[in-house]
């Protein structure tokens, strides 16, 4: 148990730091989701799981609400695994360590799982107390929404019966999402062709530390730094004036964050090193004006490395250097309907060295399957000429806004009695799970609503704790006022 426990509302704060507790990344969601299960039955609920794996607990009315709209409330069970360089940490085996700090609740050296962790505890504490009032409940709970969401996608019809769905997903307090991105990931493979070390080289391991990273698509728009895109500029430059051989090269972990990291193995010439260092220093201090009061800290580091048993042949190595140079990445077109709304993006998540291969995944965001589209082929394009295969897998459709959203409306006027303004109403360009949902049940009224939640996807990311307080008031207000 944390300190966490003492902060209010205390009932979603003990299932959030239960939550914590047990490990939960993408695609490992089978103790949490037993955790549930077991409690759910304890509480006398009926808990149903389906073929893909999402939970769906189901609680009677309360007395005299048996004739209001059922509500399905939903969130998803995985959270993003991202750590700090410095933190020895096993996502599928080690528990998040929650701490306060000041307003805010944050983890040590990792993501904290607020995304969606706080949505999850909130449903579960709607569950648990009966004080509660409310209509006919469904909890929907799915599985791998942060890497693939694979739970929406299997989402059957007819297995739930509400008519309004209220998304838990959303991260700033005062806001409402009434629409979201769709998406593509882009996996891209190279043959690796070798060759042998040139003879007196010596090895070195140049690596990117320190940038802020973030979640691809609401932080893309910010003009954060991305390690991989800072890495294929660095060779890039490195091969125009230093004989080097690059051996491999590796940044990112996930399609759906900012690569925060970024690292080569390279061999060249001992008489150049000091180059490459003035290089280095160079660049450092540009990067240093360029992301001034945005990535105030990024770390360019050479060190000795051990020699390598190959490097890349240096045509592959030219190629895959000019690839990922060109490769499309941040935002490539803003709405022209709503303003300050990214429609596109796209970002260069995952490089990783392989034995027989290069592999390197993008997430391409759009509010319009013309725009996933269009970039979708302009990486394809990029890849293919030098050399390269590119798949695209897992699209995923967006949340087209409905203007005449009945549930929409009643959360604004809720908003407004509470709190006395109504909130702001937008479009995400984050991938929530509703345009999924909306394929399969398209007569459901959806909204999206949260706390506020800053660095997700990162092991910045915190929960403001102040908003926990009004999003669960928003939440209780607005279940009891279902029609």
């Amino acid at each position: 148990m944390s300190e966490i426990r003492s902060l209010s509302p205390a009932l979603l704060w003990q299932f959030f730091d239960t939550l914590c507790s047990i490990p939960h990344p993408s695609g490992h969601e089978a103790a949490v989701r037993q955790w549930i299960t077991d409690w759910a039955q304890e509480q006398g609920l009926a808990v149903q799981q389906d073929k893909v794996g999402n939970l769906i607990i189901r609680k009677a009315a309360t007395a005299g609400m048996e004739q209001r709209k059922g509500v399905i409330l939903q969130a998803h069970m995985d959270m993003v695994p991202q750590a700090n360089a410095t933190t020895n940490h096993d996502f599928t085996r080690d528990p998040i360590l929650p701490w306060i700090d000041g307003d805010w609740v944050r983890a040590r050296g990792t993501t904290l799982g607020a995304d969606n962790g706080i949505g999850l505890a909130a449903c579960l504490a709607v569950l648990a107390d009966d004080k509660v009032q409310h209509g006919p409940l469904e909890v929907l709970l799915t599985i791998d929404e942060e890497s693939g969401m694979t739970g929406a996608f299997g989402l059957e019809p007819g297995l739930l019966q509400g008519e309004i769905l209220l998304n838990t997903d959303s991260e700033q307090d005062g806001d409402v999402y009434m629409g979201c991105a769709g998406g593509v990931d882009a996996n891209i493979t190279l043959p690796f062709q070798a060759d042998s070390v040139p003879t007196g080289h010596q090895a070195f391991r140049l690596a990117i530390t320190g940038l802020r990273g973030g979640h691809s698509g609401i932080n893309i728009h910010q003009g954060r730094a991305s390690a991989n895109k800072l890495l294929a500029e660095l060779l890039h430059d490195i091969g125009q004036h230093i004989p080097a051989r690059l051996a491999e090269l590796h940044g990112g972990t996930l399609r759906n964050a900012i690569a925060r990291e970024a690292w080569a193995l390279l061999t060249l010439p001992a008489a150049d090193a000091d180059r490459l260092q003035t290089l280095l220093e160079h660049r450092r201090r540009q990067y240093s004006r360029e992301f001034a009061g945005i990535d105030d800290f990024i770390k360019l580091e050479l060190a000795p490395a051990e020699l390598p048993t190959r490097v890349m042949t240096a045509e592959l190595q030219q190629r895959l250097v000019a690839a990922l140079l060109v490769c499309p990445h941040g935002v490539m077109e803003m709405s022209r309907t709503m303003a300050g709304v990214v429609q596109t993006s796209t970002n260069l998540g995952v490089i990783k060295t392989e034995a027989e291969q290069i592999y390197v995944q993008c997430l391409i965001r759009s509010l319009h399957d013309d725009g996933r589209d269009r970039v979708a082929g302009m990486t394809a394009a990029a890849f293919s000429l030098a050399g390269g295969n590119c798949r695209f897998d897992g699209a995923y459709p967006g949340w087209q806004p409905d203007p005449d959203s009945a549930i929409m409306q009643l959360l604004l006027d809720t908003h407004e009695a509470l709190f006395g303004v109504q909130p702001a109403v937008k479009v995400i360009h984050a991938g929530l799970e509703c345009g999924l949902f909306k394929a399969v049940y398209p007569q459901w009224d959806m909204v999206s609503f949260g706390p506020t939640i800053q660095g997700a996807h990162s092991p910045d990311e915190r929960v403001h704790i102040e908003a926990v307080s009004r999003f669960w008031q928003l939440l209780v207000k607005v279940l009891k006022q279902i029609p």
